[in-house]
């Protein structure tokens, strides 16, 4: 259990190591996957599956849609495209041998059967996580809501403005 802690710990640093010196939008999105993969790992070493499982659905599955979204927004146009494909070795090599590891982890954590287990006797279920979030943090939860309803309106409305200038977003408003 502790060799699964400590292997997705490294893996998530080093992820998010990939992310900061990452030098195209999509290769950093990539990494970021691999990074929350692994703290959902450590939540699993740690004995809290349902909060594995919520990392893994919410920010792995939804939130990295909507990094996507946005880099599509982008529209960084076909010069950058071609010369940042990802068939590229060296592009894909650094997040695959980090879920490699990120497997091996997995394996041994279900092989020594350590998957449910908890820290100090009590398991966090789904009625626990929502009797305290929907609790005495229902305003945090309620604003934080709001805060991306505004982060996605905004970035529809910059996206729609530089087009309507008769500009594609990723040409910087410039005349050829």
């Amino acid at each position: 259990m502790e060799l699964a802690f400590y292997l997705s710990g490294l893996v998530a640093v080093l992820a998010t190591a990939g992310v900061i010196t990452g030098g195209h939008p999509v290769h950093a999105v990539v990494y970021l996957i691999v990074s929350l993969i692994a703290v959902a790992l450590v939540f699993f070493a740690l004995g809290a599956p349902f909060a594995g499982a919520l990392e893994i659905i919410v920010y792995a599955g939804a939130i990295m849609v909507l990094f996507v979204f946005v880099v599509m927004m982008l529209n960084l146009g076909p010069d950058t495209a071609r010369e940042q494909t990802l068939t590229q070795p060296r592009y894909w090599i650094g997040p695959s041998l980090l879920a490699l590891v990120l497997l091996a982890a997995l394996v041994a954590l279900i092989s020594q059967g350590v998957v449910g287990e908890t820290i100090d006797g009590e398991l966090l279920t789904a009625r626990a996580v929502a009797l305290t979030l929907f609790g005495p943090w229902l305003m945090v939860v309620e604003l934080s809501a709001i805060l991306l309803l505004a982060a996605l309106v905004t970035a529809s409305h910059v996206g729609r403005r530089s087009n309507a200038a008769g500009t594609s977003p990723g040409t910087g408003g410039g005349a050829s």
